[in-house]
């Protein structure tokens, strides 16, 4: 099976990778053509420090000849989604388009599935998702991932198609849970960052992560999603491990706000933009999204992470 990877960053790198290392026909486009010729000429992946790119994954310079793989990755920010599949076009009818990105789009207030289906309403969208990170992957350790696809049949090829002898697929037909999941753990992972920052404790920290899932159940019947899969791996395990590592980016963009450093600009906080989606989400339908209001604020310049902390600590009493 042909795969593409549209998007040569370090998730995007490292499916392709792994993918290439158990035999699959990988074709793997950036938009940096320069950086696209160094790592052709060079086999390094310069957001994967000491990992070589197999021979066997061919560097495509031309969008749309790497788009015609019955199978595409979309290994791109989630704001950016639309825009490169404008810049694609019409998609062939009942194509895979495999969605590795995690958020809320701004504009439409969906998940990346929403987003696959108004601008190529034939193809068939899934969603790849999960507590994973891109170096790890890469370095062939072991992983577990959810890949969820509303058509059973198509999921399960998928499933075949882009498990590997170290990447483990589950497969879920909540692609409305899995999105979720993957969308506000990075929204909770940079309160947690700000709380470490901030020097607050571990149980502050401990408090943000179960109070940010009962955030992502209360949201979880607008979505249509299934309490079940936010308890799985696109859900808590993805909670999990963003929420207590240093190489979470939303971790420690909140890190950076929690001790007032600066932090680079270049790299993609996906939970900043899914904590503004969100915001404006509460306005319109009325959700109670204390945490996650809270990281808007913060990020926007609007609160204090010490306002912040008193405003979650003063609300009124309730029942778990």
């Amino acid at each position: 099976m042909r795969i593409g990877i549209l998007g040569a960053g370090a998730f995007g790198s490292a499916m392709a990778v792994t993918l290439a290392r158990a035999g699959r026909d990988v074709t793997l486009w950036g938009r940096d053509a320069e950086a696209l010729a160094r790592m052709r000429a060079t086999r390094e992946i310069p957001r994967l420090p000491g990992v070589a790119l197999p021979e066997n994954v061919a560097l495509a310079d031309d969008l749309q000849e790497a788009a015609t793989r019955p199978i595409l990755l979309l290994a791109v920010p989630m704001q950016s989604l639309s825009a490169l599949l404008s810049r694609i076009g019409p998609l062939p009818q009942g194509q895979r388009l495999v969605a590795c990105c995690k958020g809320i789009d701004i504009a439409t207030g969906t998940g990346p599935s929403g987003v696959i289906a108004a601008a190529a309403p034939g193809a068939l969208p899934a969603v790849l998702t999960g507590p994973s990170f891109a170096a790890d992957i890469a370095r062939g350790l072991p992983t577990a991932l959810t890949l969820a696809c509303g058509d059973e049949t198509a999921g399960q090829a998928l499933q075949h198609a882009l498990s590997t002898p170290t990447l483990r697929l589950y497969r879920s037909t909540d692609t409305a849970g899995a999105e979720l999941g993957g969308a506000l753990k990075n929204v909770i992972a940079i309160a947690c960052g700000a709380c470490s920052g901030e020097g607050l404790g571990e149980s502050a920290r401990a408090a943000l992560m179960t109070r940010g899932f009962a955030e992502m159940s209360r949201l979880a019947p607008h979505f249509g999603a299934r309490p079940e899969t936010l308890a799985g791996l696109s859900g808590l395990g993805d909670l999990a491990l963003t929420c207590t590592s240093d190489q979470s980016r939303n971790y420690r963009f909140g890190l950076a706000l929690g001790r007032g450093e600066p932090f680079d600009a270049a790299v993609t906080v996906e939970g900043a933009r899914t904590a503004e989606a969100l915001a404006r989400l509460s306005e319109r339908h009325g959700f109670d999204l204390p945490i996650s209001r809270a990281v808007h604020q913060i990020a926007q310049g609007q609160a204090s992470i010490a306002e912040a902390i008193r405003a979650l600590l003063s609300r009124p009493l309730k029942e778990e």
